[in-house]
């Protein structure tokens, strides 16, 4: 399996290369592991992560794409959906079959036909439009429901400064 998963990986990385698609770049972050990737999602337009660059690294198990990669964030984001340890709780990336909390159909978890680039643009709309029914950061999701205007709003300004601040270092 672990011959497949690189050569079907290696196959994604070459496709994105050739046609990058808006609002992401991806690549090794180590040429010789296949299995590590680092991407950098750019803040989606007219929310409030826009001018974000926020940095994040793509772990794929060696039995990929029968079980999905984990990903976290290296650059801090304020966000509902996304642990203060960067890690990034969104369905597609749950390990597919029954959710045994009953919040998620099985087809909106993991499938193998999902690629780096469903993956991503699955990111990027979970920025524009939090989930806040199952939060992986709670102050987050409470300020965002609250007062999304107000205290959530700076936070995350100051993370896409920094973002900025960091992209160019």
């Amino acid at each position: 399996m672990t011959e497949q998963s690189a050569l079907l990986l290696r196959k994604q990385l070459a496709e994105l290369n050739k046609n990058p698609v808006e609002g992401f770049s991806a690549g090794l972050i180590d040429d010789d592991d296949i299995y590590k990737w680092e991407v950098v999602v750019i803040g989606p337009q007219d929310t409030l992560f826009e001018g974000g660059f926020f940095k994040a690294y793509l772990d794929f198990p060696h039995d990929y794409p029968l079980r999905p990669p984990k990903m976290k964030f290296i650059t801090e984001i304020w966000h509902p959906n996304v642990a203060k340890n960067g890690d990034v709780c969104i369905s597609i990336l749950h390990e597919p079959g029954e959710d045994k909390f009953g919040y998620e159909k099985p087809e909106e978890r993991w499938l193998p036909i999902h690629t780096v680039e469903t993956i991503m643009i699955s990111v990027i709309s979970m920025l524009a439009d939090p989930n806040g029914d199952s939060p992986a950061n709670v102050d987050a999701a409470k300020e965002w429901r609250e007062d999304p205007n107000g205290e959530f709003k700076k936070k995350v300004a100051r993370c896409v400064r920094k973002s900025q601040e960091m992209a160019f270092d």
